[in-house]
């Protein structure tokens, strides 16, 4: 491990953490097509284990320890103050280190789905937030996989990151095609597709989770505009939580985790772990 000490926040090397936007850093010409940024020891370590490759770790001295066991013997480790560290990234790093990663090729969806059973699949969900927790309620609740739209946020946006825990890094994931390609893609590989949805043709989630088909695609859509008439008319069967109190419906965060924990007793064996 390299360890550089800079002092000067406008030092060429800490280019990658200087006023760059996450789209900026998917754009820059690297072998694996661009970059993210990791936050935190435990986010930077889940990344390390599913493979990714750090370019190099900003880190205040005090953590300096907790990151430099975790660290490739060839990764380059840039020491700053606090305040330098601030001005880098416009925000107070309270949690110890940011590594610069290279960005890996994603997975086509035949292989990310090989052996799974029960799989979430995020429809033009574009808060990275929402995507992040979704993650971890996958991580959490036994999803296989993930699998994401063409117009979803990027799940290495650092909020979606930050949200999911670094789980974004322990749970498959890839991008569909579009509708109905994606479907047709879905079906070949043997699922149903369960879209969860308000309907009048909806069956609720509790008699649905009763005995679900061997494997199944469970779609979620944003909290305000819900899924895509394409992703509706691909549904092979539509599914919604019940809800009591006026409120018609939940965020997309907490439907995956409600709907995850109803198919769990049913998939708890696709559970892959860490």
């Amino acid at each position: 491990m390299q360890v550089e000490h800079v002092s000067d926040g406008s030092d060429p090397r800490l280019a990658d953490y200087r006023d760059l936007t996450d789209v900026v850093l998917r754009r820059v010409l690297e072998p694996e097509g661009g970059l993210y940024i990791a936050e935190s020891a435990k986010v930077i370590a889940r990344a390390l284990r599913a493979g990714h490759t750090p370019r190099s770790v900003l880190v205040q001295e005090k953590w300096l320890p907790d990151i430099e066991t975790l660290l490739p013997d060839e990764t380059t480790v840039y020491v700053v103050e606090p305040e330098v560290a601030e001005d880098l990234t416009g925000y107070a790093v309270h949690r110890g280190a940011l590594a610069s990663m290279h960005r890996p090729v994603i997975d086509s969806v035949a292989d990310v789905v090989r052996g799974a059973r029960l799989v979430v699949v995020l429809d033009d969900i574009v808060d990275h937030t929402n995507v992040g927790a979704a993650f971890r309620a996958a991580a959490g609740l036994g999803a296989d996989a993930v699998l994401i739209s063409p117009r979803c946020a990027d799940p290495l946006y650092r909020r979606s990151v930050r949200v999911s825990m670094g789980t974004v890094f322990q749970v498959p994931w890839t991008r569909l095609p579009e509708w109905p390609i994606a479907a047709s893609e879905l079906h070949d590989a043997g699922f149903h597709i369960a879209a969860l949805a308000l309907s009048e043709r909806a069956v609720g989630l509790e008699e649905f989770a009763l005995s679900p088909p061997p494997a199944v695609a469970v779609v979620l859509g944003s909290e305000g505009d819900g899924l895509s008439r394409h992703a509706l008319a691909a549904a092979d069967t539509i599914v919604t939580i019940p809800m009591f109190g006026g409120v018609d419906s939940l965020n997309v965060a907490a439907a995956s985790a409600v709907a995850l924990w109803a198919l769990r007793p049913a998939f708890r064996t696709a559970v892959r772990g860490d």
